[in-house]
């Protein structure tokens, strides 16, 4: 692939991403009725995204194992953004219905209310995930390696990002 080709390729997929997140931002603006809900969103998947590209960065001289970034790697990055803003929005939603009762609790209780109610299946649902791609990673075959290495620190991340970053943007943006 020439230069000018894949300058041409790199600039359609930034639109693409720009896009995709546009779309995103828009979906959840309308399904919540808040763009808090968006914002927190978007951070979330940044954050997954850019963890796991500046951990498989750091970690490709290093690892005993082929990090190329390649169609594998994309395939696993797409996963991670895929699960992470779908276990966002399941935590988004339990916070909608718990805002949506009436209580004499705070709405900060009351996310805090719903963030506990979701933990346990946001921490079962991803560590199934986690040991099925583990058994992949120490079982499977050396050119999926990779792969899996990023899907793992994918998950985790998602997980955490989910509960630890987009809920807290939904909290400090909704003051203003």
């Amino acid at each position: 692939v020439g230069p000018t080709v894949a300058e041409d390729i790199k600039t359609n997929s930034y639109w693409a991403v720009l896009g995709a997140m546009a779309i995103v931002f828009l979906y959840l603006t309308i399904s919540f009725r808040k763009w808090q809900y968006s914002l927190g969103a978007i951070a979330a998947v940044a954050h997954d995204v850019i963890f796991v590209l500046g951990l498989y960065s750091i970690m490709w001289k290093w690892a005993p194992f082929g990090m190329e970034i390649d169609q594998h790697f994309i395939a696993a990055l797409l996963t991670v953004i895929g699960y992470s803003m779908n276990d966002t929005v399941i935590v988004f939603d339990r916070i909608r219905d718990y805002l949506s009762k009436d209580s004499q609790k705070s709405e900060r209780e009351l996310i805090n209310d719903a963030i506990n109610t979701t933990l346990s299946r946001t921490i079962n649902t991803s560590l199934v995930t986690l040991l099925t791609i583990i058994i992949l990673f120490f079982f499977g075959g050396a050119s999926i390696k990779g792969f899996a290495f990023a899907l793992i620190v994918g998950i985790t991340i998602g997980t955490y990002s989910s509960i630890f970053v987009a809920t807290p943007v939904i909290v400090d943006f909704a003051k203003s």
